[in-house]
């Protein structure tokens, strides 16, 4: 694919594809819908707007999306990373021995079949951010202690937790099995209706740190959520919606963790 001032023009490579029987290919539309993408201004070819559904792509080198949405052939290889918004009572696992209801289950099945796996983990009844990839160096960077990105929960308790207990929270505890846990960050909301949204920025991988640091301290937890890891949030994805990255959001959370 070549560039002009005008942006893209049509490849000659008979190798390539053309853009509108590739948007078809991926399950997107047919062409005659894909040419309408096309001249709606909704589709990017390496963060180009596509000014014509004839260009040509490559699938292997080529970077399309609709909608801010990367798209890719069944099979193609490319990676996807996914951000899901994990409802509770759902496993973050890739299957279930007990037949509960996984993260991978809230996929269509063309993303399934590119078998994505989670990044980390939210424990079952807890809720909110998650990433899945099919990106193994990505994954690996994500949850290894080196490159451990912050990592921000609301969580809401029944009633009002103390001054004391704040203070206990800030400053790093020590579990009752032993585990030292480092400073966070909180921001303790005004008590309303007989609980409280306290705001907790988390900095290690400490397995249901959360849960542990509010029993040990006596508060009932009634919600936990994720909102944002690293450069990544949430924003207003509901429960069981899912999205692919942006190629600006994949861009920050790969250099987050020193990946080029």
């Amino acid at each position: 694919m070549s560039f002009t001032g005008r942006g893209l023009v049509m490849s000659q490579d008979p190798t390539k594809i053309r853009l509108n029987k590739y948007i078809a290919q991926c399950g997107v539309s047919s062409r005659r819908g894909a040419d309408d993408l096309v001249f709606a201004g909704r589709v990017t070819v390496n963060n180009t707007d596509a000014d014509s559904p004839g260009i040509k792509v490559d699938s292997t080198s080529d970077t399309v999306q609709v909608d801010g949405k990367t798209i890719s052939l069944p099979g193609s290889g490319k990676n996807i990373t996914i951000m899901i918004h994990k409802p509770i009572e759902t496993v973050t696992t890739v299957s279930d021995p007990q037949g509960r209801e996984t993260v991978i289950d809230l996929l269509p099945k063309e993303i399934r079949d590119m078998r994505p796996f989670p990044v980390g983990r939210l424990d079952f009844y807890s809720e909110g951010l998650l990433l899945l990839t099919t990106d193994g160096d990505l994954c690996y960077r994500l949850t290894h202690p080196k490159w451990h990105l912050p990592k921000v929960y609301r969580v809401t308790i029944r009633g009002s937790a103390s001054t004391e207990v704040l203070t206990r929270m800030r400053a790093g505890m020590s579990l009752d099995n032993g585990d030292v846990l480092a400073p966070i960050k909180i921001y303790a909301e005004r008590p309303m209706a007989g609980a409280q949204v306290i705001e907790m920025t988390l900095i290690q991988g400490v397995n249901r740190q959360i849960r542990r640091m509010c029993t040990e301290c006596g508060l009932t937890i009634l919600r936990l959520i994720r909102v944002k890891q690293g450069p990544l949030t949430m924003g207003e994805l509901k429960p069981r919606e899912w999205r692919e990255l942006s190629s600006s959001e994949l861009e920050a959370i790969k250099k987050a963790v020193e990946l080029a």
